[in-house]
């Protein structure tokens, strides 16, 4: 029960529902409401073009440090998925939704095929847009991504979403994220959060900017049958090793091994869940190998 709840910390850290809204631009970023999704762009137009999806319970500012410090050279289209942050909370919220959402993404700011680079639950959706419009996709870089998950357990992590989906304060919000899978994030990354994604509630509490009955979806999206790319496609399938129980279980990385042969280049962090923040000169060195 102890692991589950620190996998439920680590993977919820939840939600709030309200309405999109566009707002000022972040210091270099640009941000556009782009049919269903709210989009944060960084560097210059016309650059190699990348496309990060952040996990379940993000948002796209997350890729912002990385985007200004790590790879400024590229272009960076980075959206709030579904039901999270600043785009559309309505739904549906089924993998579906969220490949049209983003392929309609693409057709607005991509002028040809992009890099993913994708964590977790965005890996996930990476794999599915993979195999659903090969065409846009130059290649693919997944950290720590979750797919073909046990049901029982994603049952399991939902209901307790449903049970705890709020905090008595900021406090109390930043304490689970410390002391789950955001205790190696450096701390500036953290204060960018708290201000960029808390928000408070009508009831006197707070709460992440996200809509509850679009995670517990998610969740259940989790469990669904894995899904690969075209064997052709250059991937990087990297694996946080302190997460129990793995979200790259055995089942998906022998059949991501044996389908791109080649294609395949795996390695493995010795950290937790939240690799972007924690590996960030790694997994931006990962990402221009294939630019």
């Amino acid at each position: 029960m102890v692991t589950l709840l620190r996998v439920a910390v680590s993977l919820t850290q939840a939600f709030h529902q309200s309405a999109p809204t566009t707002h000022t631009s972040p210091a270099s970023g640009m941000i556009d409401l782009v049919s269903a999704l709210h989009t944060y762009l960084y560097g210059p137009v016309g650059a190699p073009e990348i496309l990060s999806l952040h996990g379940l319970t993000g948002h796209g500012r997350r890729w912002q440090s990385m985007a200004e410090n790590q790879l400024p050279e590229a272009r960076w289209i980075s959206p709030d998925l579904r039901g999270h942050g600043r785009s559309t909370w309505a739904p549906p919220w089924n993998i579906e939704s969220h490949v049209a959402s983003l392929l309609e993404t693409l057709d607005e700011h991509a002028t040809g095929p992009v890099v993913i680079v994708a964590h977790s639950f965005g890996g996930m959706l990476a794999l599915h847009l993979a195999a659903t419009a090969p065409e846009r996709i130059r290649g693919l870089v997944l950290l720590d991504p979750a797919i073909g998950l046990d049901p029982t357990f994603m049952q399991e992590v939902a209901e307790l979403t449903i049970g705890s989906p709020d905090y008595t304060d900021a406090a109390e919000a930043y304490s689970e994220k410390i002391h789950g899978s955001w205790g190696e994030v450096p701390t500036q990354d953290l204060d960018v959060e708290m201000a960029e994604h808390l928000i408070e509630l009508g009831n006197g509490r707070v709460n992440w900017r996200l809509s509850t009955p679009a995670i517990v979806t998610g969740w259940g999206e989790l469990a669904r049958p894995i899904v690969l790319p075209p064997s052709s496609m250059p991937t990087v399938l990297v694996q946080a090793m302190k997460v129990q129980p793995p979200y790259v279980t055995d089942e998906f990385r022998a059949a991501l091994t044996e389908h791109l042969g080649e294609n395949l280049t795996g390695v493995e962090f010795d950290c937790d869940h939240m690799v972007p923040h924690v590996r960030a000169d790694e997994v931006a060195a990962l990402v221009r190998s294939m630019l």
